[in-house]
């Protein structure tokens, strides 16, 4: 699996004011078109009452991206909002600006440098991660070999999804196809060829 991508971990919020303004902006990680209207139309209705919900939105499939300006002024909004996403080299995410309106106009660069900033700042809240695409495996061993093991996977590159404590001892990992080559040597060695690790699929993982 050669995929690899920076998104947000979680759904966030942060927001500040400017000139009597209020900006709160929203992320969320979303993989689909209609995942991110959903969360766009939710916002909308959570904020029926502010001046503007800017938005915008880039996705891995297809290579998607849209914006909206949502009242202001031409490039103003949305398109900004849109660069800070594309700068910092994220995808399948949305963001969400919303804007109450404080009675003092900010002019272009106002607005602009302003839903920069609370892009910028919902996409500090949400926390930006690297996915990758990883092989899941699993390994069954006898209580002895546990701690080795158990300590094998996170220095070869692993991370540890699920432990089963039964008659035996059964450890669910995935790894960066990168790192296997590795491990699997260092597990033949650790135990001396007792123990080998079954493939169990693929997926993405924050790495």
């Amino acid at each position: 699996m050669g995929i690899s991508y920076k998104t947000v971990k979680k759904e966030a919020k942060d927001e500040f004011t400017e000139q009597r303004s209020r900006f709160i902006g929203y992320v969320k990680p979303v993989s689909t078109e209609e995942e991110a209207l959903e969360f766009i139309e939710q916002k909308k209705k959570q904020h029926w009452d502010a001046r503007h919900n800017v938005y915008a939105y880039v996705l891995r499939e297809g290579g998607v991206r849209r914006f909206s300006d949502d009242g202001e002024p031409h490039s103003t909004a949305g398109m900004p909002t849109l660069d800070v996403i594309l700068k910092n080299g994220v995808e399948d995410v949305v963001v969400v600006v919303t804007r109450y309106f404080g009675g003092i106009l900010l002019g272009t660069g106002g607005l602009v440098r302003a839903y920069s900033k609370a892009a910028k700042l919902a996409l500090e809240a949400g926390e930006i991660v690297n996915m990758k695409g990883c092989r899941k495996f699993r390994i069954v061993c006898d209580y002895n070999l546990y701690g080795k093991l158990s300590g094998l996977i996170p220095e070869s590159g692993g991370i540890t999804d699920d432990t089963d404590f039964g008659a035996e001892v059964t450890i669910s990992f995935h790894m960066p196809p990168e790192c296997v080559p590795g491990f699997e040597k260092r597990l033949a060695d650790v135990s001396c060829g007792s123990v080998s690790a079954e493939e169990t699929g693929e997926g993405i993982y924050p790495v």
